[in-house]
């Protein structure tokens, strides 16, 4: 049986310097996104087909002064994934090591998987009609599992990050290390909480997970996350009438228009941040 990982984000210790990002984008080899510069220190709106990890840049007023609250945002690689459980065909998969991966060949640019995350992480991309997200650096996991938790072969956000506000190892390891944190700001932080370290909500948990000093609210994370209603649709109504359509493809299309008209189109959109 596989040794399950994850990463943690202790989130008090970040300085946003986005090298993280920058790693990612290195590691996978993925264009720039150009956005307009509107005064604002977050370098992109959003994840997109090209952006799978940013920095979460948020200007608050406390008592007459400006807080800055950043977080680390890219796929949760959940417990219960509600992108795995949508995907017509299995071109998204949790992995026994907790990695929530993508096999792009398998993918037909569905965007179901947009549809039900409960996040908004996937995206379809408009050229290659395929749908992306992070996956956790999974080639660079295997490498670090088969070499005994090589610390060499952790995943590039992590190894860049040199504020150690990016940890990774085995879950069990980086539970006790979130917890060990959260009682130490809970002095200075009345509000401070562990996010996706707990498997008693509808996700179960995640492989991505985070020690912050407010609530989840302030970061732009659902206080209680659950899977999509949307899916309900799909072990209803869709998987049973694609029973007697021909091809994956045809199902797909349809179970994405289906929930579009019933839900009113996904939330987060497509890949418009260029």
């Amino acid at each position: 049986m596989a040794v399950e990982i994850a990463m943690l984000h202790d989130v008090e210790k970040c300085s946003a310097c986005r090298g993280c990002s920058v790693a990612c984008k290195q590691w996978k080899n993925l264009p720039a996104d150009k956005t307009p510069f509107d005064g604002d220190y977050q370098s992109h709106k959003d994840l997109s087909s090209k952006t799978y990890t940013l920095i979460r840049m948020k200007e608050n007023m406390v008592n007459d002064k400006v807080r800055w609250d950043f977080l680390k945002f890219q796929c949760m690689h959940c417990g219960i994934a509600g992108c795995v459980l949508g995907c017509p065909t299995n071109a998204l998969q949790k992995e026994e090591t907790g990695i929530v991966s993508h096999d792009i060949d398998k993918c037909i640019g569905c965007g179901y998987c947009e549809i039900n995350c409960t996040f908004g992480v996937p995206h379809v991309d408009k050229e290659t009609k395929k749908s992306t997200k992070c996956n956790l650096c999974i080639d660079r996991v295997a490498k670090y599992i088969e070499n005994g938790y090589d610390r060499k072969y952790m995943p590039s956000c992590a190894k860049t990050c040199t504020a150690d506000a990016i940890l990774f190892g085995t879950r069990e390891e980086m539970v006790k290390i979130a917890n060990e944190r959260l009682a130490v700001l809970k002095a200075k932080y009345p509000d401070a909480c562990t996010y996706n370290v707990e498997t008693d909500n509808s996700i179960k948990g995640g492989a991505m997970m985070y020690v912050l000093p407010y609530k989840p609210s302030v970061y732009g994370l659902p206080d209680e996350p659950q899977l999509a209603p949307s899916l309900n649709v799909w072990k209803d109504k869709i998987q049973p009438a694609g029973k007697v359509l021909i091809g994956a493809a045809v199902v797909a299309v349809a179970g994405a228009a289906i929930v579009n008209t019933v839900t009113g189109g996904s939330k987060h959109g497509g890949d418009d941040h260029e």
